[in-house]
């Protein structure tokens, strides 16, 4: 925290003051005069994809908040790959499931055996990371927000099945997303298709069983920039074609955006927006979404030196292995793969009265072949991402100074 402190100490911010009459360029306007942080990004936004969502929070009166959000760049038709950002409507669709079976002795924390089916699906009896040693929906979800575990969201995608997925986050009105397959996996379309059989049980006696599911309809994406860069590698091969996003994951930033606020302000979404969730589960999802590897029960995280406060927060801390201090709580879920990297954070400083919302993606992939693991994720990407964390950071505790 010392060297985000000194940051903001020397951190240069131009015409803090407040009008009256809200900037509409306002994140464009904090990037450029603070321009010596972003030089290759401001130079060509376009060559790195960037879209950056801020939203203003001021508590009212009556103990609401009023809700200001400004853009840079976000479009919704420009297509990016949301990595494992797609985790978080998983982990909101699973506890909203859980609530809809309203099956007695069913819970996020019962036990659970996960077969296999099909093709490419691998079967669970054991979990070595769960205290009790046996599976659960609980300890994936809690995997998934400390260390963005991939295949603790590939079981929660096989719980839901890829049909269900899709239609339940269309029918919330989450028109862009589009969940089409695990993380990781190397399955083929139509291994993505099918999802294993479950079976949830207690003392020894199945309380719940889910079958093999298939999705007989096959997902596409209909957005622009399906077919980025100018390699791919497979293999041993560099093939000179572009990589192929049709039948990936998509889910546009501001849809990603709403589905925070539906979490945290759910006041300030459309009733459709919102999922079926116990106030358990919302307390579940923001203790897990704020905690630190190293504050959590798993004894595998507690290794800073893989496990970093940064691991998972880009936003403020991705650039550094800094310590993040007890009052900044930083509820996020961000991703990072193919060069893209995401975040979306709600971001409570509780000593100084700072909270804001920020989402925003960038792609680093400066030679233009896929699959090669040559991003630009520490040059480029991280020192982005933190900057702007920062700058908003900066610009918010100006802002309450100035009331």
């Amino acid at each position: 925290m010392k060297r985000i402190l000194f940051f903001l100490s020397v951190l240069v911010l131009v015409n803090f003051a407040q009008n009256k009459k809200e900037d509409e360029n306002l994140i464009e306007n904090l990037l450029k005069q603070n321009g010596k942080l972003f030089p290759l990004v401001l130079e060509n936004p376009q060559k790195y994809r960037v879209q950056i969502i801020y939203t203003k929070i001021d508590k009212t009166k009556g103990g609401g908040a009023k809700l200001s959000t400004y853009k840079f760049r976000v479009d919704a038709k420009k297509y990016f790959y949301p990595a494992s950002t797609v985790k978080l409507p998983a982990a909101l669709l699973t506890l909203e499931k859980l609530n809809q079976l309203s099956i007695k002795g069913l819970t996020k924390e019962t036990p659970l055996r996960i077969d296999s089916a099909y093709s490419g699906q691998t079967k669970v009896e054991y979990d070595s990371s769960s205290q009790n040693k046996l599976p659960s929906l609980a300890n994936y979800i809690k995997k998934i927000f400390l260390v963005s575990d991939n295949d603790a969201f590939n079981r929660l995608y096989e719980f839901l099945g890829q049909q269900a997925i899709n239609e339940k986050l269309w029918r919330k009105e989450y028109l862009s997303a589009l969940i089409n397959h695990r993380l990781n996996g190397g399955l083929t379309k139509e291994e993505n298709r099918f999802t294993n059989p479950f079976a949830f049980y207690s003392k020894g006696k199945i309380i719940y069983e889910q079958p093999l599911t298939f999705n007989h309809a096959q997902y596409q994406n209909a957005v622009e920039d399906l077919r980025q860069g100018k390699g791919v590698v497979e293999g041993d091969s560099i093939h000179a074609y572009p990589k192929d996003f049709t039948f990936s994951n998509f889910f546009a930033l501001e849809e990603q955006h709403e589905m925070l606020k539906s979490l945290f302000f759910p006041n300030s979404v459309t009733k459709e927006k919102g999922f079926l969730l116990t106030k358990e589960d919302i307390a579940f999802l923001k203790k897990y979404m704020s905690m630190l590897p190293r504050e959590s029960e798993f004894n595998e995280y507690h290794d800073y030196k893989h496990y970093p406060d940064s691991y998972t927060k880009f936003f403020l801390y991705g650039d550094t292995k800094d310590t993040i201090p007890d009052y900044l709580k930083i509820y996020n879920k961000s991703g990072m793969a193919y060069g893209y990297l995401i975040d979306n954070a709600y971001i409570v400083d509780s000593k100084n009265k700072v909270e804001f919302l920020l989402s925003a993606v960038i792609n680093v992939n400066e030679d233009g072949i896929f699959n090669d693991d040559k991003y630009e994720y520490d040059e480029i990407g991280l020192p982005f991402l933190a900057n702007l964390g920062r700058v908003i950071y900066g610009y918010e505790l100006e802002r309450r100074n100035s009331k």
